[in-house]
């Protein structure tokens, strides 16, 4: 550590530290502050410091935390709800950040810290949502050596212990400045009996104490402590929003950088600063010197590993076009870059799932490079809705079949050649329309008909024989009206006489129980004979026939007969499952 180093300065003697001053620099030690105050003792040796500055690097993710609510990008709602707080001093006393890794959590807290501690330049002012980052607390607050601001670190104290100490201390008043703050990071990893021991003083805590926690599961948190603080979403910041941001970066940094490398970081980065400014940080090292260390597209696509993002979409073309070759080499080709089958499988998901997003949405896909955005548009126009949810189908089982299996090369060889046959398959949304069609629009006519009765001379006779059995039916004889169904093939039918054949398989004479239910039926007395010449089927047969000739249309049709010569065992099967199946293979 030299001399000149801006963030830390060795106190002067006559500025030597209170004795309740260092007992509260011993709380912050303990609850992990993460950049403790300098200590009288040697410090340790520091990196080595540049060249040009004399100054050890900072990464630029800690060079470029926010200082201000201003330089607070893509949470504008949580800043002017705590501005209006603010201004209406309507501060409540316990905060609670939530959101994914690299939003800004506990940079939110520390501004807050120094938004409510703040004094201003001359030492008069209040409470500020534009904090003036010139007077000691906030100073003191952004080096991490504030007195009153306890930074604690709950993935390492977890306990009662922790939090008891915490319960004893905020019953004493700020050294130095308006509000003790505790500031808790990853909240979330307190036990519960921890969470316990907190609630009471959560709920009612002195004047002079304001908890700000941090946490990325919130759904931990039992509702006993979400219930007794403000809560604030940070969300995951736009990637155009973030691309500007390392934009700036690079200009305050002195690189020159592609405006698609700036993308292509943003969108590696997944709505989190943080991550987004690492990849810049390793993208700027990682540029060529022989292009004056520019940071070009092209090598942040090599150093991410998107370079392989051709070969996924070219895989995906091979398995739409069928070419069963290609897709096997290109998987060959994939895993010997060492792109895990389960990966691969992600991959391609990922593919059709932009695809389907972009073709619903009718915008430009989401993809880092112009290239990407192209190939994936032109398959958007290719493909149609239902291929596309059908592919993500077969990926899916796919996947979840490469996770189990013992080889998942060979179930990822396998998954994706289902994929590329069922592409050849007739679309089955028109399949089920055309098989709607085909079944409204009823049975063979009888001229049609291949049953023996095409030709007969009493056709017209038959609905009147329907209609007679349906009247026998209703009438409450069931057992007599199915006989007159199965059995009775009709020659004649005329009032009060009936002249029929008897089907061949059942050898039981059902004239007399017909002619009792007619009787019963009408008040008459029916002649119920056998007779000799053409008869009409039974009307069992006759819906038989009809069915199989209605069946025989339907497999008639080209799309159906595709699907059957697609799946051999398949079988059509009527709504009402009144009639036997008809096997497409047979």
């Amino acid at each position: 550590m030299t001399d000149s180093d801006p963030d830390l300065t060795q106190p002067e003697e006559d500025d030597a530290p209170t004795a309740a001053e260092l007992e509260a620099a011993g709380q912050s030690a303990m609850f992990g502050d993460p950049e403790p105050a300098a200590k009288p003792a040697e410090p340790s040796p520091a990196p080595a410091p540049t060249a040009e500055t004399g100054q050890p690097y900072r990464v630029l993710a800690r060079k470029y935390r926010p200082q201000t609510f201003s330089e607070l990008i893509g949470q504008e709602p949580m800043v002017r709800t705590l501005a209006n707080a603010i201004e209406r001093d309507r501060l409540a006393h316990a905060f609670l950040m939530t959101g994914v890794r690299g939003v800004g959590k506990t940079s939110t807290a520390r501004l807050i810290a120094k938004a409510l501690n703040c004094v201003g330049p001359d030492g008069q002012g209040g409470p500020t949502i534009d904090p003036c980052g010139q007077c000691e607390p906030c100073t003191a607050i952004a080096e991490g050596r504030h007195i009153d601001v306890i930074e604690m670190d709950a993935a390492s104290h977890t306990g009662v212990d922790d939090v008891r100490e915490i319960i004893e201390q905020v019953r004493y008043a700020a050294v130095s400045a308006r509000y003790k703050i505790y500031i808790i990071d990853e909240v979330h990893m307190l036990s519960r009996n921890a969470f316990n021991a907190l609630l009471k003083t959560l709920e009612e805590p002195p004047a002079h104490v304001k908890f700000l926690f941090a946490t990325t599961e919130v759904e931990k948190l039992p509702v006993t402590v979400l219930s007794r603080t403000q809560r604030f979403d940070l969300r995951r910041i736009p990637a155009d929003l973030l691309a500007e941001h390392y934009g700036n970066v690079c200009r305050l940094e002195g690189v020159e950088a592609e405006d698609e490398a700036l993308r292509i970081v943003a969108s590696a980065a997944e709505g989190s600063a943080r991550d987004g400014l690492s990849i810049l940080d390793q993208a700027i090292a990682h540029a060529d010197l022989d292009t004056d260390g520019k940071v070009t597209a092209t090598r942040v696509q090599d150093m991410l590993g998107l370079a392989d993002k051709g070969a996924q979409r070219k895989l995906l073309g091979t398995l739409l076009d069928a070419d069963a070759k290609a897709l096997l080499a290109g998987i060959d080709e994939q895993y010997a870059l060492g792109v895990e089958p389960l990966a691969l499988m992600r991959a391609l998901m990922d593919l059709v799932h932009k695809i389907t997003v972009a073709q619903v949405s009718g915008g430009e896909p989401d993809a880092p490079s112009e290239e990407e955005r192209t190939a994936l548009a032109n398959f958007a126009k290719r493909l149609s809705p239902s291929q596309l949810h059908r592919l993500w189908q077969l990926l899916l089982k796919g996947h979840e079949e490469v996770r189990q299996a013992p080889d998942p090369l060979v179930s990822a060889q396998m998954a994706l050649l289902r994929a590329l046959h069922a592409s050849e398959m007739p679309d089955p949304g028109k399949l089920a329309k055309r098989l709607e069609e085909l079944a409204s629009s009823g049975p063979v006519p009888s001229g049609e008909s291949n049953s023996p009765s095409e030709n007969a001379p009493v056709a017209a006779s038959r609905l009147d024989w329907a209609e007679l059995v349906e009247r026998v039916d209703n009438a409450g004889h069931l057992r007599v009206a199915q006989m007159m169904r199965d059995r009775v093939r009709v020659i004649s039918l005329t009032s009060e006489r009936l002249v029929y054949q008897q089907a061949d398989s059942y050898p039981d004479d059902p004239a007399p129980d017909i002619r009792d239910a007619l009787f019963k039926l009408t008040g008459k007395r029916w002649m119920i004979e056998k007779g000799d010449g053409d008869a009409q089927p039974s009307l069992r047969e006759q819906a038989e026939a009809e069915a199989k000739a209605a069946a025989d249309r339907i497999r008639s049709d080209p799309l159906v007969k595709a699907t059957f010569e697609a799946f051999p065992d398949a079988e059509l099967i009527e709504p009402h499952g009144n009639v036997a199946r008809v096997s497409g293979g047979r």
